[in-house]
């Protein structure tokens, strides 16, 4: 019989019929028809034949392989080759059920989808290996005691195991596997077992062809196997020679070949490594290579093969590079680790960075992970520099910035145009993008400012002590390491975090939005201008690679921090993706200003309006309005709404202040929302107590404003409000890093760990700690030694305040 809800894709009516080839109904006959019907089954048995086969591959009708990972999501026909270490468990006593079912559970997900999926299993003759040595101990043991009469056995010794036999043995067990779990997602698979005769002969490989073809129209998934019953041990010579000439003496050339003739627009082999790696995996100086281009393979030296299976990561490469030669992309990546392997898959064809992606376009520049080691290096050199020599380089990115002030702009025009014409971005976000003569001039005074603090920053003593008798400790101040800034629609973003980093000895890796690329590498080409006066150009890299950001997040060899400036969404894209990175900045600028019984007529006004209407989109902009229920239906409630109608401001009530309103603005869906527009919320509290309550519930821990006269009730405010900035009597905008004279800032903190709002230098430093000594050991400081610890605290050296 067959599966129903395979063939639903061809049948829209009850009375439905259909034709079958010959091929196809032999493929499926092998899971359908009862065992006792040998005749058929045995016409599907194929002859070996160890004569290479040599043509070329068929032409794709569909074009080249994919250049960049983010194209794989547009692969329809995807192959997936299980290597021996995927099927089976680490200590071979059985198949992972549990990774089998995981794989197969991606693979009916993309079939679903619409894509039209093929598995290359392995494992049958590991499958095999088990249970035949399994039949030999159980055999063997009851033999020895019925023959001794004893319960205690000998060792017994396993007789060597043929791999025919372990195939016939394991090859059965290992598609009824497969066959129960794709029917829990209503797909059905069939078997197909090929040999190298399939290939070689012409009319054998048209059958093959056309059963392969069938089947996938009919939305089944053929899995596929190499007939080892009947293969002999592979020829020394039989490899894949080139191009034209590939046999298939294993499941990765077979793979390889199947994915070729079936015009497969991606091969996924997955096996028990993460890819391929420039030297033997567990090697000290190995590294994955993510992009793996034709004529690298020079470069790698290659490790044994796997645990179990009859082929290695050579054999993997060479297959893999004859399918890409072939037109077909190919990915090799790792199926066994517990973390990944639930969506590697899926992962993989979404065009993330797993495994090892092997490409025939290299990029024209390096890539993000070669920029991250030149961006370590260059950093190093960074803080070895003279305090002297890094406020140089940026004193002249400072001047650079307004003698290339036309340049600048001009760049910046483009962006805004392409953005206007496209109208992808919201008029908050188009604010943030444009730049200004004045902008510039704005950036150009606080890069200033940053020279001129920076002069003492690195190397700083901030702590001495005396051990002992010639042993001093001292904490010095140094550079965290790699910084990743991720920004979007400001570039003004990246001169300023430049000299951030340059002052405090960082390097940096930029990646800014495509909707500011124009802006952005001209600011940058100016940086590394600047940078060049004492040759350290490659400490700062903007990425300009397809690099995806949640690639980037995963890179924790490279980056020691992650800084995102941007939208509350992309700060919790990066919260998210970020593995092993720590992450600075806050998710959403939800800032309140709370006005009081005794506020200053004078200033509520002044301050709502320049915290709410300055610049909106600000992430600190005014965005809840909390209003003293004593205000309410008296002159200064009215001067507060009149000044927000006049500047256009929409109002949104909260549950308490709608109550008091017999016709009220629309209702706040949530007092949680950060507007970034002319809008705002407005809500009545009853105390000071109460607007404090509501801002730790509801507010994001950024900047709170109380305004009033009463000293007592702004330093209750002031104490117990727990938000990064609390000011009294003073806009939500002052909270800036420029503001603050910090000079300019990477970002506004919200986390409760080393830094905290807006943070400039100081938050991009660290600590190391120096022990100088003259051999001192710490057995002489035992009860019984010659020394005592003296822990005595030694003056600081005197800051350079110049």
């Amino acid at each position: 019989m067959l599966c129903r809800a395979a063939l639903s894709p061809l049948v829209r009516s009850p009375g439905w019929c259909f034709v079958l080839s010959p091929h196809a109904i032999a493929a499926i006959s092998r899971l359908y028809l009862p065992c006792h019907n040998q005749r058929l089954r045995n016409e599907s048995i194929r002859c070996w034949s160890n004569i290479p086969f040599i043509t070329m591959p068929l032409s794709r009708a569909h074009g080249k392989s994919f250049a960049h990972r983010s194209e794989l999501k547009h692969a329809k026909r995807i192959v997936v080759k299980l290597g021996s270490a995927v099927v089976t468990r680490g200590d071979e006593c059985g198949l992972a059920l549990g990774r089998l079912a995981s794989i197969v559970e991606q693979v009916s997900m993309l079939q679903n989808q619409g894509r039209e999926m093929m598995i290359v299993t392995s494992g049958a003759v590991a499958f095999g290996k088990q249970r035949l040595r399994h039949e030999i101990l159980l055999s063997q043991s009851v033999r020895q005691a019925l023959h001794s009469g004893q319960n205690q056995l000998k060792d017994m010794a396993i007789p060597v195991l043929e791999a025919r036999a372990c195939a016939a043995a394991g090859q059965s067990g290992l598609m009824a596997l497969y066959e129960a779990m794709f029917t829990q997602y209503s797909i059905c698979a069939a078997q197909i077992l090929v040999t190298n005769l399939d290939f070689h002969d012409e009319q054998k490989r048209r059958n093959l062809n056309g059963t392969l073809h069938e089947l996938l129209r009919m939305n089944i998934v053929p899995i596929i196997n190499t007939n080892d019953a009947v293969v002999p041990p592979p020829e020394p010579n039989s490899d894949l020679q080139g191009v034209n000439v590939i046999s298939v003496k294993d499941n990765d050339s077979l793979a390889a070949r199947l994915a070729v003739e079936m015009k497969t627009d991606l091969l996924i082999v997955l096996s028990d490594v993460e890819g391929l790696f420039d030297s033997p995996p567990g090697s000290d100086d190995a590294k994955l290579i993510d992009i793996f281009y034709p004529g690298d393979q020079q470069s790698v030296t290659f490790g044994t093969k796997s645990r179990v299976g009859m082929g290695g990561m050579e054999a993997k490469v060479k297959a893999a590079l004859w399918a890409l030669q072939g037109g077909t992309s190919v990915v090799i990546a790792n199926g066994t680790h517990p973390k990944i392997s639930g969506h590697v898959i899926t992962d993989i064809v979404e065009g993330k960075k797993v495994g090892t992606f092997f490409s025939e376009v290299k990029p024209a520049g390096p890539t993000v992970e070669q920029q991250g080691e030149m961006a370590r290096a260059g950093g190093r050199t960074l803080a070895a520099l003279q305090p002297e020599q890094r406020a140089e380089i940026i004193y002249r990115l400072a001047d650079l910035l307004t003698d290339q002030r036309e340049e600048i702009l001009l760049a910046n025009k483009k962006d805004l145009e392409e953005a206007e014409n496209k109208g992808r971005l919201a008029l908050p976000l188009l604010k943030r993008l444009s730049l200004s003569t004045s902008k510039l001039n704005s950036l150009a005074i606080g890069l200033r400012q940053i020279a001129a603090s920076s002069q003492d920053s690195v190397g700083r003593v901030i702590r001495r002590t005396r051990i002992a008798k010639d042993l001093e400790l001292e904490q010095v101040t140094v550079p965290i390491g790699v910084l990743l800034v991720i920004f979007e629609s400001r570039p003004d973003c990246l001169p300023q975090v430049s000299a951030l980093a340059v002052a405090s000895g960082n390097g940096l890796l930029l990646k800014g939005g495509k909707e500011a690329a124009h802006s952005n590498q001209i600011l940058h080409h100016l940086t590394q201008e600047a940078l060049s006066i004492h040759g350290v150009k490659d400490a700062v890299q903007l990425v300009n690679t397809r690099e995806e950001v949640e690639d980037l997040c995963r890179l924790d060899k490279l980056i020691d921090l992650i800084i995102p400036r941007g939208s509350s969404q992309l700060v919790r894209n990066i919260q998210k993706s970020a593995k092993g990175i720590p992450v600075m900045g806050h998710s959403e600028g939800i800032c309140h200003v709370y006005v009081d019984t005794d506020a200053s007529v004078e200033k509520v006004t002044r301050i709502i309006r320049d915290s709410k209407c300055e610049y909106p989109a600000a992430c600190n902009a005014l965005e809840t309005l909390l209003i003293h229920r004593d205000l309410l239906r008296t002159p200064l409630f009215d001067q507060i709404i009149d000044m927000l109608r006049v500047e256009q401001v929409k109002i949104h009530a909260g549950p308490k202040f709608a109550s008091y309103l017999t016709f009220s603005p629309s209702e706040v869906k949530s007092l949680r929302t950060e507007y970034g527009d002319l809008e705002c919320c407005i809500e009545v509290v009853d105390s000071v107590q109460e607007a404090v309550e509501h801002i730790h519930k509801y507010g994001s821990s950024h900047t709170d404003v109380i305004i009033t006269e009463n000293e007592k009730t702004a330093e209750f405010f002031l104490q117990h409000v727990d938000s990064a900035c609390v000011f009294w009597n003073a806009s939500t905008r002052f909270s800036d890093g420029y503001r603050f004279g910090l000079g300019a800032e990477v970002g506004i903190s919200t986390s409760r760990i080393h830094a905290r709002g807006p943070v400039g230098i100081e938050g991009l430093l660290t600590t190391k700690w120096l022990l100088r000594g003259d051999n001192h050991v710490v057995s002489d400081f035992s009860e019984h030694g010659s020394m005592k610890y003296l822990h005595e605290t030694l003056p600081l050296p005197q800051r350079n305040t110049n």
